[in-house]
């Protein structure tokens, strides 16, 4: 069957509009570690998908799964030790602030039970992100994204912080920090002039979909600062930003801040749905007594043996530090060849998420360059994504068990592009 005829009957069965990467979708019918192979048996290195942390079908994961679904798997409404263990484990991976867990299956599940939360334990209903964020796609958390001088009620977005487009071109940093926070203050006072209040501030800690920026000295801590001094809550979106991926177990120790509601999903189950929203057990009781929560495929035995098994190999493996290592030396080789890397306006990123914003002779940002790089790579064997406020920066954010034999064959690759993009 070609490709045409597949692509045929996912319109017919999903509907057309269903979003595929690259202008020649893949056809993938197996991973193993960092690569996927498509029907004809070819390999790509995955550098795109953060799921399979561990890399695609570890048989730890696999035997895990497999064992618990073997023996039992029901809904949260019976005791077990299992699902126990694993929110201990999962707690104490945060400060002492975090105490328990409300367990679900997404990334947007997980962050509508801290808006909630927040809210509940506050108060006052006023929501604030970024301009260019996204958090999920349900009706309360899908009302964020792309929030810009419209905006819903209860709901207000300040511009991203950011040194490459700053919103204070000549400032110093510290001045430039200061007007990022003007902007924040701008925000939460709208919320209160309206009746709203303040009842909390999500953001991924790195910034993720606003393009991985390099974010102005300090602004993370007296941002958090600011939002407790208002009387809300700090939420660290960590669904990209955890798990070892930035070198460190949580976004939130590279950015600065210590968060008050932690949202972890889509490499916590290396494939199989599992996400947690983590908070003060004073928090966490508010919320159930005041939702009686349930979720039938949350806090699951599958889920727990999963999710530890996913703990264990990041440990065993040294998953972390292979993150910081590699990612480090990718990012630095790829700045040494910015000069000669046609269209490429800055490098950054942290551990193994990297971004290169493409931009235009004028630096304004050129998201055609962005997805020509990520569709030329993928013909080489490597595949990427394009991503960003602008949709204009390579997104590189492979398995956390990328090696530097991996990156190496990844540059040479990148050189190529290079040289046929001169």
């Amino acid at each position: 069957m070609t490709n045409a005829d597949l692509i045929a009957r996912r319109d017919r069965t999903l509907g057309a509009g269903a979003p595929l990467f690259y202008r020649e979708p893949l056809h993938i019918v197996r991973g193993e570690g960092v690569r996927l192979f498509d029907v004809d048996g070819r390999a790509y290195v995955d550098m795109y998908n953060n799921v399979p942390c561990v890399g695609h079908a570890h048989p730890r994961v696999v035997e895990a799964i497999a064992r618990q679904q073997a023996t039992l798997n029901v809904h949260s409404r019976y005791l077990h030790e299992g699902v126990i263990a694993f929110a201990e484990r999962l707690t104490a991976l945060h400060g002492p602030g975090i105490e328990s867990v409300v367990f679900s299956c997404s990334g947007t599940e997980a962050n509508e039970v801290a808006l909630r939360m927040a809210r509940f334990a506050t108060g006052r209903h006023g929501i604030v992100c970024t301009d260019a964020t996204y958090h999920g796609n349900n009706a309360l958390v899908g009302a964020l994204n792309g929030v810009g001088e419209r905006h819903p009620r209860a709901i207000r977005a300040f511009s991203f912080p950011q040194t490459f487009r700053p919103v204070a071109p000549a400032a110093s940093s510290q001045a430039l920090t200061d007007a990022y926070l003007e902007r924040l203050d701008r925000a939460i006072a709208e919320l209160e002039a309206e009746g709203s209040g303040l009842a909390a501030l999500i953001v991924c800690p790195i910034f993720a979909n606003e393009g991985l920026p390099d974010v102005p000295p300090g602004f993370m801590a007296r941002a958090a600062a600011r939002v407790r001094a208002a009387g809300g809550l700090v939420i660290a979106d960590e669904v990209q930003a955890g798990y070892g991926r930035t070198g460190q177990w949580w976004g939130s120790g590279v950015a600065g801040f210590t968060p008050d509601i932690v949202v972890t999903g889509k490499p916590m189950g290396a494939g199989l749905p599992l996400a947690a929203t983590a908070a003060s057990r004073d928090l966490v009781e508010t919320f159930r007594r005041e939702t009686r929560y349930f979720n039938t495929f949350a806090s699951s035995p599958l889920q727990a043996a999963a999710g530890r098994a996913v703990l264990d190999i990041i440990e065993d493996e040294g998953l972390i530090a292979n993150a910081a290592t590699v990612g480090a030396a990718l990012k630095a080789a790829l700045k040494a060849r910015q000069d000669r890397s046609p269209g490429v306006g800055d490098v950054r990123g942290v551990g193994l998420f990297i971004g290169l914003e493409m931009v235009d002779g004028d630096g304004a940002p050129d998201r055609e360059a962005a997805v020509d790089v990520v569709n030329r790579l993928k013909d080489l064997g490597f595949l990427t994504s394009n991503a960003g406020a602008f949709g204009n920066v390579v997104k590189i954010r492979p398995p956390l068990v990328f090696a530097q034999a991996d990156a190496d064959a990844f540059l040479a690759a990148w050189d190529l592009v290079s040289a046929a993009r001169g």
